[in-house]
């Protein structure tokens, strides 16, 4: 998958923005605040993703412009496509946003079309965050396979919602514990299946980061991640999300309302679930150095982009954002020589960085939100 072109215009600082990326490096200089990130967040939202930097719609337009218009062309194998969307200060709701010329409601819709891997230094910190991030990073990778995930996972969500309101109301005394057998049939069928997609991919995400992190160690550690489910003890082997699987959650569900209702929410569940990590046994997040850290996240983003290429047939773009600043020089050569086959976005402060990459590309100049070909 290549991106061929991106016009920006009014999407926050970007002003007339007009490029066409080469087909492999593509590195974005310029100084602080001057737009950089604009660019990859921009290019980020046409996947149908929301902003990796949690940002509002409201932010996306510019202090001074009355809308914001973001285009992207870009092609597979298959053939060339187009998204772009439009966002006017007066209709924040009312966006503009079309799929190879055809109007669509939503920017979730577009998921699936686009393909990216994005990667900032907020990943850096993947190991030692919180759990809610780590299960974001399944949620986002097993999505980018199997689109139709993100139905489940807002179906979830939905339903969680409203036991937890249920929960509270008996726990005020205003209804019975008995209300909560609706909710929890529904939410036992949805979660088994969420749990079993994450354990999945996990499996999956496993194979690839003990290669590849044995590879940036030279062989001297080894890395093993496994995903922690608060209903089920072991999930291999397993299929039967509407079956047994389904019977195991109800009733670990129907066993914590006790708890549920003293706490005044859902104290099991995909929501409070958590991804391990262990280089040589140990927890990383407890004892690993921040070197170790690092070498799991940066494994962990490489090997997000290596399952894409090789369960759709398509390697994704990858858009750095100013993270390979922060690696040392191992690491920052074990990420471009693991991603040297497909389309990069660089952005970097410093152009003496460039000096250090030998790959064939472009180098543009990001100035005051204005974007220009060296």
């Amino acid at each position: 998958m290549n991106i061929t072109a991106i016009t920006a215009d009014g999407y926050k600082n970007l002003s007339g923005v007009d490029i066409v990326p080469d087909r492999k490096l593509n590195v974005f200089c310029g100084k602080n605040a001057q737009g950089k990130t604009n660019l990859i967040e921009a290019v980020w939202l046409c996947t149908g993703c929301k902003s990796f930097r949690l940002a509002r719609d409201r932010n996306f337009i510019g202090f001074d412009k009355e809308k914001a218009s973001v285009s992207v062309s870009f092609e597979n194998s298959v053939r060339e496509q187009n998204i772009s969307f439009e966002i006017k200060k007066g209709s924040l709701r009312d966006k503009d946003i079309t799929l190879n010329g055809v109007k669509v409601p939503l920017m979730s819709r577009l998921f699936g079309s686009l393909k990216c891997v994005v990667f900032t230094p907020d990943d850096l910190s993947l190991m030692k965050g919180s759990p809610e991030n780590r299960r974001s990073f399944i949620d986002l990778s097993a999505s980018q396979l199997k689109p139709s995930f993100v139905s489940a996972l807002n179906k979830y969500n939905g339903l969680l919602a409203q036991r937890n309101a249920a929960v509270k109301s008996i726990s005020f005394g205003m209804s019975s514990a008995d209300d909560l057998e609706i909710w929890d049939r529904q939410l036992a069928v949805t979660g088994a299946y969420i749990s079993l997609i994450r354990y999945t991919y996990c499996s999956d995400l496993n194979s690839y980061t003990e290669k590849l992190y044995s590879t940036i160690t030279g062989g001297k550690e080894d890395m093993k991640l496994g995903y922690i489910s608060t209903i089920y003890d072991s999930l291999e082997g397993r299929t039967d999300y509407n079956g047994e699987l389904a019977d195991i959650y109800y009733d670990r569900l129907k066993r914590s309302r006790g708890d549920d209702i003293r706490m005044g929410y859902t104290t099991v569940g995909i929501h409070r679930d958590d991804m391990s990590t262990e280089i040589n046994g140990l927890d990383v997040r407890e004892f690993g150095s921040q070197g170790q850290q690092r070498s799991a996240a940066v494994v962990m983003k490489t090997a997000q982009a290596k399952i894409i290429e090789e369960e759709t047939g398509e390697a994704p773009v990858m858009l750095l954002d100013d993270v390979l600043s922060e690696l040392d020089d191992s690491r920052k050569s074990f990420i471009l020589g693991n991603i040297s086959d497909i389309q990069v976005f660089i952005t970097c402060c410093d152009k003496s960085f460039i000096s250090g990459i030998d790959m064939p590309g472009k180098i543009f100049c990001v100035d005051n939100g204005q974007i220009t070909e060296e």
